[in-house]
């Protein structure tokens, strides 16, 4: 199963972040995303005007709620940078990498 048709599972808190090689390895199955400097996954969409990415984050909004998972996004006009980690342990569980891969899925019904 995909990263993308998987769900995101609530964090309690209490658990430990991912091991960095196994952040790695899911990194990979992810589609031009990044680890930035406070080792949060990263990604920065680019349009070619406001209006797409301003209904890109209602949309990312939208899942966000329906996930339980809330990213961090900055929008911009002809981009939106979304950064994604889990809150409660401030580091990186395997629900923030099938976030990012369904923010990817749903850029195609933009």
């Amino acid at each position: 199963m995909s990263l993308a048709e998987k769900k995101c599972t609530p964090c309690q808190g209490g658990v430990p972040p991912l091991e960095a090689e196994t952040a790695a390895e899911l990194l990979k199955e992810l589609d031009a995303w990044s680890f930035n400097d406070q080792g949060h996954l990263e990604k920065t969409y680019v349009f070619d005007d406001f209006k797409a990415p301003f209904e890109f984050a209602q949309r990312i909004g939208l899942m966000a709620e329906e996930q339980w998972h809330h990213p961090d996004m900055h929008l911009a006009w002809g981009r939106l940078t979304i950064e994604v980690w889990t809150h409660k342990i401030n580091g990186l569980v395997e629900s923030d990498f099938i976030f990012a891969a369904r923010a990817d899925a749903l850029l195609t019904a933009v």
